[in-house]
């Protein structure tokens, strides 16, 4: 599997993720993303298209009020670095997105290292992401108040792909500090 394409589908999946109950902020966790495995858990729906090889079917629909409620912008933003085993994170993509219910699955999937649909576009509008410098530095600006997934994913010393995820609390107008690292 090429490297990157791990990276897009983490991207798309952190399109608000979340686990139910959430982590105490703070809390980090290591992911380790082999070939996804395929499943035959899918809710019958003829309107749901069925997903990529590979890939879980979503069971929760999209949840329009909770995410109307939501920001898209704010004043707040997050500094930090990436790095894995002491060897910074270049060129990688950070994903900031919002802790919602919708993607309490996408989650649990994601930390067992299984890849599921990619999220629906009204999520995707809500999640910010950003590149690493040559050192594993990045900085996001402009983001809401809320509960939000940091996550971001390196190559390990066995070629195998490893995100680091991150729950953390922000205020608007809070600049803080993420170190992604393992």
């Amino acid at each position: 599997m090429k490297a990157w394409i791990p990276l897009v589908l983490l991207g798309l999946t952190l399109a608000g993720c979340q686990m139910q109950p959430g982590p105490p902020p703070e809390r980090i966790e290591v992911i380790e993303i082999g070939e996804p495995s395929r499943t035959d858990e899918r809710r019958p729906d003829a309107e749901r298209p069925a997903p990529s090889p590979g890939r879980i079917a979503r069971q929760v629909a999209f949840p329009v009020d909770e995410y109307a409620s939501l920001e898209k912008r704010g004043s707040a933003a997050i500094t930090g670095r990436l790095s894995l085993n002491g060897t910074p994170g270049g060129g990688e993509t950070i994903s900031v997105a919002p802790v919602t219910t919708y993607s309490a699955e996408a989650a649990e999937h994601a930390l067992a290292g299984r890849a599921v649909e990619p999220a629906d576009p009204r999520a995707r509008e809500y999640t910010h992401t950003t590149r690493t410098d040559a050192n594993g530095n990045f900085s996001l600006n402009g983001l809401p108040a809320g509960e939000f997934y940091v996550s971001g994913s390196m190559v390990n010393s066995r070629g195998e792909r490893q995100v680091i995820l991150r729950q953390v609390s922000l205020r608007n107008g809070q600049r803080l500090e993420v170190n992604l690292s393992r």
